[in-house]
């Protein structure tokens, strides 16, 4: 599957998760729940637009770096900016031995890549250049802003569900408010599962956008592939110990120890399969 059908399975996904939003929102509240589910969508998706790169980096113990600090990540940085056709990111890195990457930002004027010590002990230069490349492209893509949308749907979705669990616990005691309660109650129960599992889909396909368009950059699919399968191992051997999972999506990989989770509630694909398609390309 290529860019354009990657694309067009986001808006797809997108399109679904905000119907889920409509329909709970009416379901639950009439117009008046809708309104309230939108009025709360918009104004997260404001707050984690603004704010979420801030947030991020302090949450990891980001430190901004300059080129005489760590000159060869800086260098290279600047390199495949260049070739992306972007300004130049803030730059910084993370203290831990936990080989990732991640990019951040409201749009690309105010990007800033972070690379953790561990990444840039364990990979080669053109392997380091293939993982910023993928993160260059979350940015050229606008990557950040579409899974803040979805996040942000996800959770006003989960909001709207929790109060619907309450109203369903607490419900009138007839039989037939009974009944409509076990009904409110196991939708409650399931949207969030739902809506869950659609915005992930996002963020799967996005990053086999980002492995694309970032070999692209580069024209080198082999070093991205050849650095995926050197960060799946490093990951297992020193999983992230600090930080909140629900960031693990911004990661080049999943930081944290993600062995035995479902592919449906992944929030990367399938190392092999990203490497498979990365040397099947045709640049």
């Amino acid at each position: 599957m290529g860019v354009i059908q990657n694309q067009l399975k986001t808006v797809i996904l997108l399109s679904l998760l905000t119907a889920l939003l409509l329909f709970v929102g009416r379901l639950i509240g009439g117009n008046a729940g809708l309104a309230v589910g939108l009025a709360f969508a918009i104004i997260m998706n404001f707050g984690s637009y603004w704010f979420s790169d801030k947030i991020v980096l302090m949450m990891y113990k980001a430190k901004k770096v300059t080129k005489k600090e760590a000159p060869q990540l800086y260098d290279i940085v600047k390199e495949v900016s260049q070739k992306a056709q972007l300004p130049m990111p803030k730059v910084y890195i993370i203290p831990t031995q936990t080989p990732n990457a991640f990019a951040t930002g409201r749009n690309p004027k105010n990007a800033a890549v972070a690379a953790t010590v561990g990444i840039l002990d364990l990979l080669t230069k053109d392997e380091l250049k293939g993982v910023i490349a993928h993160e260059m492209a979350h940015v050229k893509n606008r990557d950040i802003l579409i899974q803040t949308i979805a996040a942000t749907i996800a959770g006003v979705i989960s909001y709207i569900a929790t109060m619907a669990q309450w109203a369903a616990i607490f419900g009138g005691g007839r039989d037939n408010d009974r009944g409509n309660g076990i009904q409110l109650l196991v939708l409650a129960i399931l949207t969030p599962i739902i809506a869950t599992i659609i915005q992930l889909a996002i963020s799967r396909s996005r990053e086999y956008i980002a492995d694309e368009s970032g070999a692209r950059i580069i024209q080198d699919s082999k070093s991205l592939a050849s650095a995926l399968k050197k960060l799946e191992a490093g990951v297992k051997a020193h999983p992230l110990g600090f930080g909140n999972t629900a960031t693990s999506s911004l990661f080049i990989t999943n930081p944290f120890n993600a062995r035995g989770m479902i592919s449906l509630f992944s929030t990367h694909p399938p190392i092999d399969e990203r490497v498979k398609r990365l040397k099947e390309m045709k640049l």
